[in-house]
């Protein structure tokens, strides 16, 4: 019974909404890195002074690939 009730939890789950990590020249160095040692460099281009910083009501950005994954085949 347990397992059928996490089965249709999980099956249930809404679809994933947060954007795929760019595949793109400026990600491309990070595609494969392992996770933490590519979240090291993220800042440099997202903080409040870089290039793409983020908005202010975004989620805690220190795990910045448990959301955005890495497309398919890419990364370790």
């Amino acid at each position: 019974m347990v397992c059928a009730g996490l089965f249709y939890f999980l099956w249930s789950a809404p679809p994933e909404t947060t954007a795929h990590l760019p595949n793109d020249d400026n990600h491309a160095p990070f595609l494969h890195m392992k996770k933490k040692e590519a979240e090291k460099h993220c800042n440099k281009c997202h903080s409040a002074k870089g290039i793409a910083p983020l908005p202010e009501d975004h989620p805690p950005k220190y795990r910045c690939l448990f959301c955005h994954k890495r497309q398919q085949g890419a990364g370790m």
